[in-house]
């Protein structure tokens, strides 16, 4: 009779677990259809989802309700404009790394940029309340085992550029919570690419982060383009969005055809976990 009513329990937990996933797993996928499609979202930004394929990419990472989300080097902002409400839809937050104000020898350039991003994020009813973390070389180590969700997109290049990568990624490594995803988008190259051309092979990625504690959870073909030859005068540059057509300044005479019909680059789509320890 105990191992009856046991057993009861067990598939009653079971299936309230089930049920408690799949809402879980259509709030977010609601809610990352929200951000998405928001109309603050300017319509060029929009003309990118072709390539980048957002919703479908953050589905694949597993990103959660309610997740404390950090988003690593944010550049121009053009996965902010996504995660930032998506976070606030749901309830989460979302943090941006930034020049590190306590660092002296940080450039009046890099602080510039930093508020200038600031600036570009004040409507709370759309981006919530964006946090900025110092990001540097001096930088202090981020919030210990705080955030569910880190994002890295098409940084891997410039870090082994610096000779970054293991202290950067020991120090993501710190700042996630056990279980939680580092997402990676990055430009692909074939086994030995030179990273001066933005791209960097998908081996050498999955080697250096597993190096630091992460394990590879998964790999998807979303952002996949057969059509990128990766052997561009001027790198992945070259290619749309950047459209590079000289070493430096511009080439009205570049003929940008070729390059316009490939598209975007061929980008490696990654998902790693922190194990639960």
């Amino acid at each position: 009779m105990k191992s009856s009513i046991a057993a009861a329990a067990l598939v009653a937990a079971f299936a309230f677990g089930t049920t408690s996933l799949a809402a879980s797993d259509a709030k977010s996928s609601k809610a990352i259809e929200q951000a998405v499609n928001g109309d603050w979202r300017k319509p060029e930004a929009k003309e990118r989802d072709a390539f980048r394929h957002p919703a479908e990419a953050l589905a694949f990472w597993g990103v959660k309700p309610g997740a404390h989300i950090l988003e690593v080097a944010p550049g121009g902002g053009w996965w902010t404009e996504i995660l930032a409400p998506y976070a606030r839809i749901t309830k989460g937050s979302y943090s941006a790394t930034a020049a590190d104000l306590d660092d002296p020898k940080v450039s009046e350039g890099a602080k510039k940029g930093r508020a200038d991003f600031a600036a570009k994020y004040t409507d709370k009813a759309i981006y919530g309340d964006i946090t900025l973390v110092n990001w540097g070389p001096n930088a202090k180590p981020l919030p210990a085992n705080k955030y569910d969700f880190v994002f890295v997109g098409r940084m891997f290049h410039n870090w082994i550029r610096a000779g970054a990568v293991d202290k950067n990624l020991a120090t993501i490594y710190a700042g996630v919570k056990p279980g939680g995803v580092l997402a990676i988008e990055q430009h692909r190259g074939a086994p030995g690419s030179d990273a001066s051309t933005g791209y960097v092979a998908e081996s050498v990625v999955i080697e250096q982060v597993e190096k630091a504690g992460f394990k590879l959870d998964a790999k998807s073909e979303i952002n996949a383009n057969p059509k990128d030859t990766k052997d561009h005068p001027f790198g992945v540059w070259t290619l749309p969005p950047v459209r590079q057509s000289a070493k430096e300044g511009s080439d009205p005479n570049f003929d940008h055809a070729k390059y316009d019909a490939i598209g975007e680059s061929d980008r490696m789509t990654l998902r790693f976990v922190k194990p639960k320890k």
